[in-house]
């Protein structure tokens, strides 16, 4: 097996389907792929957040262009799969965003009655959130997430992509800043 699937492209273009904070016709358009449950993703999240903010002070709102998808890793992280329903159920009602910050907040607590806890907090419609986890509404968008990663060469979350090449550099401020400032020039 060569190294070469860690430095894919990425081969599901972002489009309206996606969580998107931000514009797509942004300078520079960052996906995330990431699991609620792993500590990795929630610390890349915040990270993104943290430079999110400070690059939109510094070159304006439509600078960067955030989009998360879901790649729950099921076989270390029993209830990341849970959590990316919670979220895509949260969506539905209009709150992805901050289900999301949520979830990563609070990852040491993810089993169901948190995160009915976490619906009611955000004042979502709980029989409607509830109905549609059990039903597991929203799981074939979250199949798709992992499917379009896997094609992208994504094996494990947290993974990025900066305008469509996988970042592979640290995982850190000046790093990731760095690649985003140098991938618009």
């Amino acid at each position: 097996m060569s190294d070469d699937r860690s430095h894919r492209s990425l081969l599901v273009p972002p489009s309206t389907q996606d969580w998107i904070q931000g514009i797509l016709s942004a300078k520079v358009v960052l996906v995330m792929y990431g699991d609620y449950q792993c500590p990795r993703s929630a610390d890349v999240y915040k990270l993104i957040k943290a430079i999110e903010r400070e690059l939109s002070a510094a070159f304006g709102e439509d600078y960067l262009c955030f989009i998360f998808r879901h790649f729950p890793q099921t076989q270390i992280h029993p209830h990341a799969q849970r959590a990316a329903e919670a979220a895509e159920a949260a969506a539905a009602q209009g709150k992805f965003w901050l289900m999301s910050d949520t979830l990563f907040d609070h990852q040491q607590r993810l089993e169901n009655g948190y995160l009915v806890e976490y619906a009611n907090d955000l004042g979502l419609d709980i029989p409607q959130f509830l109905k549609e986890l059990s039903k597991q509404v929203h799981v074939d968008r979250i199949y798709e997430d992992i499917e379009g990663g896997i094609q992208s060469g994504v094996t494990t979350a947290p993974a990025l992509f900066i305008n469509g090449i996988r970042y592979t550099e640290r995982w850190n401020t000046t790093g990731l800043m760095a690649a985003m400032i140098a991938a618009n020039h």
